[in-house]
């Protein structure tokens, strides 16, 4: 958040600048890094060369986290098969994982949502067993950086219901509601928008851009689409491995791009103000790119460096209505100025400007953007 710059003064005690540094870094909590890197895989929970070579592949982009889009033990979510079908590929992934293929990760990193072949067998026992998740573990939401995750359960066995009456789409709505991420990404298993073979789920169509989704992630369908409806884009993300389905001959009117050619995964990178959806086939050859760009604020805006605390390097982030001239300067905590990142005029839009720390000492710094009629400033700290 920016904040105004606070009067300095040249007496303040070395203590007093401690306590400053020590409230923000813990202030500052998870913020560690700039952007979110994470991939999307659905209906993949089939051991085989097909999820071996997908898994493979993502495990290679080093993603922060992978969700899932269902269907992650085949064929009927038993305890026999869950292990072999999930953990042998992304044991590392998984927080609490007791399996046979390796250790556990540290943190969870792996945020599945259920599908339909989960719980053919006691009603998804065998998933709830297995993973470690938030919430009621059916279905739960989380935040990382700029993203908040809705993980739906759209089965109908769902105790709370999947419908957009139910106890679930009303936890659904109030989180969306109180969110305060720059994305919100709900991601479940049965299709609201679908041209291939199983089509639409029509239970599933819930007012999500009305209640604050930026966009909705789903599989079952063993396909890859990308849909638009009601000024919100949808996808379909099944080609994890266990099959490749037909799709229909005609497509609905909200798609605007099919593909089954390949086994494959989804890769996504958000920003502060771009989340970049993409799906390569398990060969890594790119299918389609989709990027979301948030809108530009009314007035000129600068938001927290990222990272922050930071060693060597962090990033300077601002955006202008219109084109006009900025200064955009760091200052120490007696208000003395000891960089310049910028002086000029610039376009109107999103600008990042690299604040390397070179020989400046370790403590609380002030990064401030002045123009004509606006001065802000915000927090760093120097490690």
């Amino acid at each position: 958040m920016s904040i105004p710059l606070p009067f300095l003064a040249n007496t303040w005690p070395h203590f007093r600048l401690r306590c400053l540094v020590l409230m923000l870094l813990l202030s500052l909590g998870g913020r560690a890094s700039y952007g979110q890197r994470f991939a999307a895989i659905g209906d993949y929970g089939y051991a085989g060369p097909a999820e071996a070579q997908v898994a493979q592949m993502v495990k290679d982009w080093d993603p922060d986290f992978i969700i899932t889009l269902g269907d992650n033990n085949y064929d009927v979510g038993d305890s026999t098969t869950i292990d072999q079908n999930i953990g042998q590929y992304f044991h590392n992934y998984i927080y609490k994982y007791r399996g046979r293929y390796g250790p556990s990760a540290s943190t969870n990193r792996f945020f599945p949502s259920l599908g339909n072949h989960d719980y053919y067998t006691r009603n998804g026992e065998a998933y709830r067993d297995y993973f470690t998740l938030p919430g009621n573990g059916r279905y739960y939401d989380f935040v990382r950086g700029d993203v908040h995750f809705f993980a739906l359960d759209s089965d109908p066995a769902e105790p709370d219901g999947v419908d957009a009456n139910s106890v679930q789409a009303h936890w659904l709505q109030a989180g969306l509601a109180a969110s305060q991420a720059r994305w919100n990404v709900v991601y479940l298993h049965h299709a609201p928008y679908s041209s291939g073979l199983h089509g639409s789920t029509a239970a599933t169509r819930w007012p999500y851009r009305e209640w604050g989704a930026s966009v909705v992630l789903a599989g079952h369908d063993h396909h890859y689409e990308r849909l638009e409806a009601d000024g919100l884009p949808y996808f379909v993300n099944g080609l994890g491995g266990r099959s490749v389905y037909r799709v229909n001959r005609v497509a609905l009117a909200e798609s605007k791009l099919i593909f089954n050619g390949d086994y494959g995964a989804m890769l996504i990178n958000a920003t502060p103000d771009s989340l970049k959806l993409q799906f390569f086939t398990r060969t890594q050859k790119l299918i389609d790119t989709y990027t979301l760009l948030r809108p530009i604020s009314p007035e000129p805006k600068l938001y927290p460096v990222a990272p922050n605390p930071f060693q060597e390097a962090t990033t300077v982030e601002f955006s202008l209505p219109s084109p006009t001239t900025v200064q955009l300067r760091v200052l120490n905590v007696l208000g003395q100025e000891v960089a310049t990142l910028h002086q000029g005029e610039l376009l109107a839009g999103w600008h990042r400007f690299p604040w390397v720390r070179g020989t400046l000492p370790a403590g609380l710094y002030y990064v401030q953007l002045l123009g004509p009629g606006f001065a802000q400033a915000t927090q760093a700290v120097v490690l």
